[in-house]
């Protein structure tokens, strides 16, 4: 029995407004309603200002200073800036350079921008990793024996959590040359983050990832020494024309709240979350014995579970948990009737990776939660257990009824 209210842990995928982020949007969309470009009157310059100080917020929770941040949409919007922009922009200016080197669990949006290039006439190269998840720096060093445009690494991955080596990695790509994009919008208000001591040319970061509204997202680009990049479509020349179209202000304000928020509250905020998370994976190891941890524990996201069941499909055993919000991969393939590519770029079976779900804690998640929430983990493993029993007996009673009519 349960109370059935909704648990939500697919906090990965994305998170509630915080509170105070709701109410730092609300007047800036009926009230103070201006055209931030509009600088010839005192709504529009309100707007503008509303806008210039969520752009040093998001610029203080990345390292960065206000000037480097460029708003858009969203981080797949960013990351098809930051790759597919500045590959253009070097190859315009006559760079000889053709390969574009990313990693194999990367998001979809990054995988996709850097195999579109290929009809270009760029070289991509997907790196593949270790069982843990995590890149290894001998194999980027290999790949980077050919001359190379661009390398993106994303810094947390948003199925496993699992935390890649920057300080390791960087310090590769900037010997070999090439410029070094980051998609940090999983990482970024979770962990401490600083894209200048991370060497970073290039970062993605997204609003609903860290409390804040849909729809917008922000990209780093480093001004000393400055990286340029070319403009995926025309308009107006916002953004120092690098995206144009009118910028949504209480959108920004959003952002701009929940990043002031996350500097406030990140540190207490990731300890409380390891611990909620840790204490459900003891519980869930005593309830369901055999269950796995895919990636790296050590370099993980404080608030992340990708958790494989030793013999039940993920998606039966979310069957029997109807009142739990978790998911068996990214929100952008969960849809998709296919195991994570992320887990078996991983080196996972096709069976065992869907045997996989993601689980994230967050905000707003109780201990009184994840004592819930494993009961109805530890139940829906046994349920789905009985009812593939029952099919396989279903399906033995049919065998042998179909024998015996060929046998009369």
């Amino acid at each position: 029995m349960t109370d059935g209210r909704e648990l939500y842990l697919d906090y990965q995928a994305t998170t509630p407004c915080d509170p105070a982020v709701v109410a730092a949007m609300m007047p800036w969309f009926a009230e103070s309603f201006g055209n931030p470009h509009s600088a010839d009157h005192a709504l529009g310059r309100r707007a503008w200002d509303a806008g210039e100080q969520a752009r040093a917020e998001v610029g203080a929770l990345l390292g960065a200073d206000a000037r480097e941040i460029v708003f858009t949409s969203g981080a797949t919007e960013v990351n098809n800036i930051a790759i597919k922009g500045a590959v253009r922009h070097l190859a315009a200016r006559g760079d000889a350079r053709r390969r574009v080197t990313t990693v194999a669990t990367e998001h979809k949006c990054v995988l996709e921008s850097v195999r579109d290039l290929a009809a270009e006439g760029f070289d991509p190269v997907v790196l593949p990793v270790a069982p843990d998840g995590r890149l290894d720096p001998g194999t980027l060093r290999a790949a980077l024996a050919v001359p190379t445009l661009l390398v993106s690494i994303m810094a947390a991955n948003n199925e496993t959590g699992v935390l890649h080596d920057m300080a390791a990695l960087a310090p590769i790509v900037r010997a070999a040359g090439a410029l070094l994009h980051s998609d940090v919008a999983q990482a970024a208000g979770k962990v401490a983050l600083d894209v200048r001591a991370m060497d970073l040319d290039l970062a993605s970061v997204s609003a609903h990832k860290l409390y804040g509204p849909k729809g917008v997202g922000a990209l780093y680009v480093r001004r000393r020494p400055r990286v340029r990049l070319a403009p995926l479509f025309s308009g107006g020349g916002q953004e120092r024309g690098l995206r144009s179209g009118t910028l949504p202000t209480p959108l920004l304000v959003g952002f701009g709240a929940a990043c002031r928020i996350a500097r406030t509250v990140r540190v207490e905020e990731a300890r409380r979350m390891a611990a909620l998370r840790d204490g459900f994976l003891e519980r869930m190891e005593e309830g369901v014995p055999g269950i796995v941890v895919n990636g790296s524990m050590a370099h993980r996201l404080p608030a992340n579970l990708n958790l494989r069941f030793p013999d039940v499909r993920a998606l039966d055993v979310i069957a029997h948990a109807p009142e739990l919000c978790v998911s068996t991969g990214s929100a952008c393939s969960s849809a998709e009737l296919v195991p994570s590519y992320v887990l078996t770029a991983m080196g996972l079976r096709a069976e065992d990776a869907a045997r996989s779900l993601r689980l994230a804690v967050g905000r707003y998640t109780s201990a009184a939660d994840m004592d819930r929430a494993a009961a109805i983990l530890c139940r829906a493993v046994a349920d789905a257990r009985r009812a593939e029993r029952g099919a396989a007996a279903r399906a033995a009673h049919d065998d042998t009824a179909r024998t015996a009519e060929c046998r009369i």
